[in-house]
């Protein structure tokens, strides 16, 4: 999918069913619930687009987000840059602690997915 029918998909995956998904009793259900909704997924992110995904860092004691809503604003080959919608700040993900791929979330459904509380975050052992 090029640039423009991304930007353009008016297609709202969430729109019908956010209640359903935050009434899921954790962080973990509902991501699920979010991934089960989200099947378009990438391997590697475009800049400027959406996405969430699992993540798993490998730096000891980092408090992280294992499931971040991110616009990725940089790729390079170690990873990519994300800014982090559940912390408001961009954070570093390198490719290895990527669990599974990139759930691309579409412009129109990124208001429904930010009022869902589904970040979980942690601290790395």
């Amino acid at each position: 999918m090029d640039q423009e029918e991304y930007l353009e998909s008016a297609n709202n995956r969430f729109e019908y069913i956010v209640d359903d998904i935050i009434s899921e009793s954790s962080a973990d259900d509902r991501m699920q619930k979010i991934l089960e909704v989200a099947t378009d997924v990438e391997v590697i992110p475009d800049v400027g687009r959406y996405y969430t995904f699992i993540y798993a860092p490998k730096t000891p004691r980092i408090q992280y987000d294992q499931n971040p809503l991110i616009a990725c604003v940089e790729v390079q080959r170690w990873g990519f840059k994300g800014l982090n919608y559940h912390w408001g700040e961009v954070r570093n993900y390198t490719w290895n602690e990527v669990i599974g791929q990139m759930h691309v979330i579409y412009p129109m459904e990124l208001t429904d997915l930010r009022s869902i509380p589904y970040q979980y975050i942690r601290i790395n052992n």
